[in-house]
């Protein structure tokens, strides 16, 4: 049963102003949420390894008094890496991991006063654009049509948070990994700049430098407080990022400036979208113009099939490490159910390429950058500041269609009917480390929401945050909820 009725109408940044306020306790707020889960989650399969006790005693004992103070959350089950919280990093063979210290990220989280119940679904290796990893028994489900996927590898986050079990959880990124659950769930994601975030000590590098964490959230302004918390690389990080102007919640006070937006209605390589997604561009296109920015339609001219190439062969490198350093850890051989087809295929296929092929790929993946950088070159008069498209190419994919059942892993990503040509958009800016977010302003006549897509230059991430937050203003999706975050407990 809910005890709070007014849960659902606070984002997280409400939430820590009311119990600065004292109007409502963390173990209120703790208790509602894990209500919330004990209700939903057998719907979505999208929380899981519950440490309700830990929670509990973290209040007991004296959260600290961050700007976050009080506010239930949960952790993506990949990365952020933290003692209190085992893991199965969405896979069999990793299952029950523990970790001998806390990474950074979750140090800083957990220095808000954030109060951390659990975690959420993933897909094994983190490399799927759905969650449906066999650990969990079960897909992880879109709260908005049971029958679509939330997306991935951030899938759980997204569930979580749409079906209104926390206002915001954690996610992280390689390839879209927080921006397509936000795009299929209704939420906003932001991918910040290469390096803005903290990635040790686990993780020398995710993914030549690729992957990053973020935040699946229902406003906002929730994702820029998230930011400013964990902002700022850690010891001995191997890439740096411009320093910002102002803080993510400075840049949410101000408007925009009048920017040069290139509109994309096709995929980077000039294919057809879906009309839902086609719509969705053109509807933006119109909104940011009525706001005062100018709109151009545009296409990038970058090696996007290059790029795509080189970032399987990396994944499928990064993905055969931690498979194979984990089976020398232990002295044993890979048992038969241990990991999933695609993991199986990726191991495969990481065996082919040598030293040389790979630090070709990482080459190509910062040519690329340079090529993106150019085409939007903020100092030139025919450059642009903004580049809009559409999060997916389609609505959110059914369930199955993306489970990692097959071996071949190249198909699974880059044939015609595989992950870069259903997600096209978002591993451009993971290679390129520009930021990009997904931003929720529409939905489709099925229900289903269709997330749009804006990137800017590299290091111009505030610029980014404000024109997100004033188009939350002028078309607002806070109270847009499915059904099942709606019903009674």
């Amino acid at each position: 049963m809910s005890t709070i009725a007014e849960y659902d109408d606070w984002d997280a940044t409400r939430m820590a102003a009311l119990v600065a306020k004292k109007q409502v306790s963390p173990q209120e707020l703790l208790t509602e949420a894990m209500a919330r889960a004990d209700a939903r989650n057998p719907a979505i399969n999208a929380v899981v390894l519950r440490q309700d006790d830990t929670a509990r005693q973290m209040i007991t004992a004296g959260l600290p008094q961050g700007p976050l103070h009080g506010v239930p959350f949960l952790l993506k089950d990949l990365g952020a890496e933290a003692v209190a919280f085992p893991s199965h990093n969405g896979s069999k063979l990793l299952a029950n991991t523990h970790y001998p210290r806390n990474s950074a990220i979750y140090e800083r989280l957990a220095a808000a006063g954030l109060v951390t119940f659990g975690r959420t679904t993933s897909p094994e290796g983190g490399i799927g654009a759905a969650t449906e990893s066999a650990v969990y028994g079960g897909p992880t489900r879109n709260p908005w049509h049971f029958d679509h996927t939330p997306g991935g590898s951030s899938g759980g986050s997204g569930a979580a948070v749409a079906a209104g079990i926390v206002p915001a959880a954690h996610g992280s990124d390689g390839g879209g990994s927080v921006r397509i659950p936000a795009s299929s769930c209704g939420l906003f994601g932001f991918k910040p700049t290469r390096a803005r975030l903290p990635d040790g000590p686990y993780a020398g590098e995710g993914w030549a430098g690729m992957a990053i964490d973020g935040f699946l959230t229902r406003s906002v302004r929730d994702t820029a407080l998230l930011l400013d918390v964990t902002e700022g690389a850690d010891l001995g990080a191997p890439y740096y990022a411009p320093p910002l102007s102002e803080s993510f919640c400075a840049a949410l006070e101000r408007p925009p400036l009048r920017l040069r937006v290139a509109m994309c209605d096709t995929t980077l390589t000039g294919a057809p979208l879906h009309p839902d997604c086609r719509r969705a561009v053109h509807e933006t296109a119109a909104l940011l113009e009525h706001m005062g920015h100018s709109v151009t339609p545009a296409l990038p001219r970058a090696d996007i099939n290059g790029m795509m190439l080189a970032w399987t062969k990396i994944v499928a490198c990064g993905t055969a490490l931690w498979i194979e350093k984990t089976l020398a850890a232990r002295g044993t051989a890979l048992g038969q159910d241990e990991i999933e087809g695609v993991a199986r295929g990726a191991m495969a296929y990481a065996a082919t390429i040598s030293g040389a092929d790979y630090l070709d790929a990482v080459g190509k993946i910062h040519s690329f950058g340079r090529q993106m950088a150019r085409f939007f070159d903020g100092d030139s008069s025919n450059g642009f500041d903004i580049l809009l498209t559409a999060t997916l190419a389609e609505p959110p994919a059914k369930i199955g269609r993306f489970a990692h059942t097959t071996q071949d892993y190249v198909a699974y990503r880059t044939g015609p009917d595989g992950i870069f040509a259903y997600s096209p958009f978002c591993a451009a800016f993971n290679a390129s480390g520009q930021p990009a977010a997904s931003v929720p302003l529409h939905w489709n006549d099925h229900g289903l929401p269709v997330g749009v897509h804006l990137a800017a230059p590299f290091g111009h991430d505030t610029q980014l945050m404000a024109l997100c937050s004033a188009l939350e203003t002028a078309k607002p999706w806070f109270h847009r909820r499915p059904a099942l975050a709606t019903a009674p407990l």
